[in-house]
């Protein structure tokens, strides 16, 4: 089935710069590219000046774990509605692959974000069973990174100690398995259990390792404020010593590093901008391949417990409301709220458990006021209330200007870092945050057009390894976004929907036009995405 688009404004994903033309696409793969093509088609798309792209890859995701539902579209709909045809998934140290099937820690696999429950095709421990299980049989185009939190967690649980040399070998023999299956690369999670508990020297064998196979390693740092839990409170930011701890994990390698979500949590942080960019610089000055990630929104997602230090969480139930351990965290939270600027108003319960949905979209000052307790306690109980497993919105973690800044860098990929939750108030990522990023473009505000395509395209499969995919190119995979520039330069963002996007089409096949989803294509419209 031969398909011509026929005057277009081509972005091929290279950064050059757009030129009108056609696209000639056979079955699941791009025939030709240039202008004026001739050659017959049995199906010819007016474009009428649109723009068109390679469908868009969202660098930073969690849909590993979607994907692997037996009704996976209501996952994955809104992303698709955004141009977005492929994902790199496992990130944050938290893939849904890269354990041992008989462990007995499966069910703590996810660090308490994510997990095997409900209404998944299978348990799914290698990267080679996870590709198999989803190819063909999903919506969209799907690459897999080995979090350490989960290969940590297979061989040792939640525990917080060094593990022993052979339970070490055991986690990184798991992992290496998974860049041998076709992993796009490895992940650490500094701020999740296991992943708190972790030193420099384990990250730094994780790091040699991905450095083998010439893969990145992404990763969470342990902190993305001024102040946080993990580190006393006096001293450096710890913003900059979760950096610190990454360059010295990378001394003297030729990593490929992904610093994720380049964020800065808290008004009193966001003067720590250039600093963070000039530690970046310094690793690519030593000859670490140092890049970043960032995403178009103010907040972030992330479990209620996230503001919790290590070593209350490691509390029994029965120690955590003590006196003395609620006091000294009482106070610790509250320095951290004076030194952050960053405080109970800004965080907003996003779901504590069913049967308590009147507590969502409020701050924990605001429930506060209305229970008549303090802050902290009213803190406690929510984190109780949903057995220390909630979810909450948290903000500001950027501002318009940062990430305006931050887009405009040669280093960064765009990406969404967003899911869609059962239940409960919705990450805002998931609707329009690829069209916000060609919005501010548009506008001046954002990186040239070109640019802005490459990050979100090739630029991505490139990081990745990802073949054949990422660029308008003849032999590459029909993955194709249509858009229309004047309608995202005057369109309103933040309305919880996308804007925009005209046309999709995966692997050749149109799954969204017009606004109308093709459900029926869309069960098998995706593949595996193994990395070369």
């Amino acid at each position: 089935m031969r398909t011509l688009f026929k005057n277009g404004k081509i972005y091929d994903g290279t950064g050059a710069d757009a030129f009108m033309g056609d696209v000639l696409i056979d079955d699941d793969r791009i025939i030709a590219v240039g202008p004026d093509l001739s050659e017959k088609a049995d199906t010819v798309v007016e474009l009428d000046g649109l723009s068109i792209s390679s469908g868009f890859f969202d660098a930073h995701s969690h849909n590993d774990w979607f994907v692997i539902k037996k009704e996976p579209l209501k996952y994955i709909e809104p992303f698709i509605r955004q141009g977005i045809t492929s994902f790199i998934t496992g990130n944050c140290g938290l893939s849904a692959v890269g354990f041992e099937a008989d462990s007995p820690y499966v069910d703590k696999v996810g660090g308490g974000l994510f997990g095997y429950k409900g209404d998944t095709t299978g348990v799914y421990p290698g990267v080679g069973s996870f590709l198999e299980a989803i190819d063909r049989k999903n919506p969209v185009n799907v690459a897999v990174i080995v979090g350490h939190c989960t290969a940590r967690t297979s061989v040792a649980g939640w525990e917080h100690r060094e593990l022993t040399p052979e339970e070490k070998q055991r986690m990184l023999s798991i992992m290496e398995e998974g860049l041998r299956e076709g992993a796009c690369g490895l992940s650490l999670g500094m701020m999740y259990e296991p992943g708190r508990f972790t030193s420099v020297a384990e990250t730094r064998d994780v790091a040699l390792l991905a450095q083998k196979y010439n893969r990145p390693l992404t990763v969470h740092p342990r902190a993305e404020s001024a102040v946080s839990m993990d580190y006393p409170l006096l001293g450096r930011a710890h913003i900059l010593r979760a950096l610190d701890e990454l360059k010295e994990m990378s001394r003297g390698t030729h990593l490929k590093l992904q610093y994720s979500h380049a964020i800065f949590v808290g008004r009193n942080t966001f003067k720590y901008r250039d600093q963070v960019h000039r530690i970046l610089d310094q690793m690519k000055a030593e000859g670490v391949d140092a890049q970043f990630d960032i995403y178009n929104e103010l907040l972030g997602v992330s479990v209620i417990t996230v503001i919790l230090p290590a070593w209350y969480q490691a509390l029994s139930p029965e120690d955590k409301r003590k006196p003395w351990n609620k006091w000294r965290f009482a106070v610790l939270a509250w320095v951290s709220i004076q030194l952050l600027g960053f405080g109970w108003k800004d965080i907003i319960i996003a779901y504590v458990g069913e049967g308590n949905e009147q507590y969502e979209g409020k701050t924990v000052w605001q429930i506060a006021q209305e229970s008549g307790k303090s802050c902290i306690d009213t803190y406690l109980d929510l984190c109780e209330m949903s057995g220390f497993k909630g979810r909450v919105n948290m903000g500001p973690y950027s501002t318009p200007e940062i990430i305006q800044w931050q887009s405009r860098r040669d280093d960064v990929l765009y990406m969404t870092d967003a899911w869609v939750e059962e239940h409960g108030i919705q990450n805002p990522a998931i609707y329009d945050c690829f069209p916000k990023f060609i919005r501010d473009s548009l506008l001046g505000r954002g990186d040239t057009m070109p640019r802005t395509i490459r990050k979100m395209t090739g630029g991505v499969a490139d990081r990745f390894s990802i073949p054949e995919r990422g660029y308008l190119k003849p032999g590459f995979y029909a993955d194709l976004t249509v858009f229309d520039e004047a309608e995202m330069k005057q369109a309103t963002p933040d309305r919880q929907a996308s804007f925009g996007i005209r046309r999709v089409f995966i692997n050749g096949r149109e799954v969204l036009a017009g606004g109308v989803l093709d459900k029926e294509a869309l069960k098998t419209s995706g593949r595996a995405l193994r990395a070369k």
